[in-house]
C-alpha cells in the first residue's frame, strides 16, 4: 500500500515553554484535500509551522510520502516537496507576475507531470493576461491566484494552503474553491487551513478539527458536515447542509 502523502503522528510542539500542540495525529491520502479547521488560536498555524520546519516538533513524527521530515530545515523540507501558500499571500510586489512564477520554479522528480509556465497559465488565464504587470498592482483575488501559482511552480508533492479565502469577496472565494477542485482533479495532495467552513467542506475529502492544540475530530468531510453539534462546539459557527 502506498504511504500517505503526509502524516503527523503524536506531534507535540512548543513556543518556548508554551505547549501548543498536544499529540496531534492525522494523515493526508495522496491526491486528496484535507481541511484543517479550528478557531483562532487552536493551533492550525503552529501545525503548518511544524510541517514546514519553522517550528520543529519536540516529539512525534512528521512524514512526507513515508519519509521523515520532522526536524529537517525549512529549505530541505521545501526541496523534498512541501509547498506553502502563506496567509496574507506574500508575493513579490515589485516583480512582474511572470517573474514571481519563474523565480519559484523547481524541477519535479522524473515520471510525474510537472507544472510549467504554460500549464499554469492554462489554470489561471488571468495571470497570463497580466504576465508583464507588477504583482503589487493586482487585485486581491489575482494576488491569491499568483500566490497559489508560485507555490505550484515549485512542483510540490503536498501543497499547504493557509487561509486562501481570507479577505476576498464571495465571488473570488468561489473561484478559489474551483481552483482547489481543479488541483484535486489533477491529483494534487492539499492541506487546506480555512475559516470559511462552507468552502472547506465543499472541496475537502477529509477534515481535522483542532481545539487548543488537540485533535477533536479526524474523519471524512461528509461525516463532519452532518455533525452540527461538533461544528458549533469547536468552530462556533452553524453549517447548513
Amino acid at each position: 500500500m502506498a504511504p500517505d502523502a503526509l502524516s503527523l503522528s503524536n506531534v507535540h510542539a512548543f513556543y518556548g515553554d508554551s505547549h501548543i500542540l498536544h499529540g496531534v495525529s492525522f494523515s493526508l491520502a495522496p491526491g486528496t484535500v484535507l481541511a484543517l479547521l479550528g478557531r483562532n488560536g487552536a493551533g492550525k498555524t503552529t501545525c503548518i509551522s511544524s510541517i514546514i520546519g519553522l517550528l520543529p516538533p519536540r516529539d512525534g513524527e512528521i512524514r512526507l510520502h513515508g519519509e521523515m521530515i520532522g526536524g529537517l530545515s525549512p529549505e530541505r523540507i521545501a526541496r523534498l516537496g512541501i509547498g506553502l501558500v502563506p496567509q496574507g499571500r506574500r508575493i513579490f510586489s515589485f516583480l512582474t507576475v511572470r517573474e514571481n512564477l519563474v523565480v519559484a520554479a523547481q524541477r519535479r522528480e522524473a515520471g510525474t507531470t510537472s507544472w510549467t509556465l504554460d500549464r499554469l497559465y492554462d489554470l489561471f488565464p488571468r495571470l497570463k493576461e497580466r504576465h508583464a504587470q507588477l504583482a503589487g498592482t493586482l487585485s486581491g483575488g489575482e494576488q491569491q491566484m499568483l500566490a497559489i501559482g508560485r507555490a505550484l511552480m515549485g512542483n510540490p508533492r503536498v501543497l499547504l494552503l493557509d487561509e486562501p479565502s481570507e479577505g476576498l469577496a464571495p465571488l473570488i472565494v468561489a473561484e478559489v474553491g474551483r481552483t482547489i477542485s481543479r488541483l484535486k482533479a489533477e491529483r494534487q495532495s492539499i492541506v487546506l487551513v480555512e475559516q470559511n467552513l462552507k468552502l472547506a467542506l465543499d472541496v475537502a475529502d477529509s477534515a481535522v478539527i483542532l481545539n487548543t492544540g488537540r485533535c477533536v475530530f479526524a474523519g471524512s468531510a461528509a461525516e463532519l458536515a452532518r455533525n452540527e453539534e461538533l461544528i458549533v462546539q469547536n468552530l462556533g459557527v452553524y453549517h447548513s447542509h
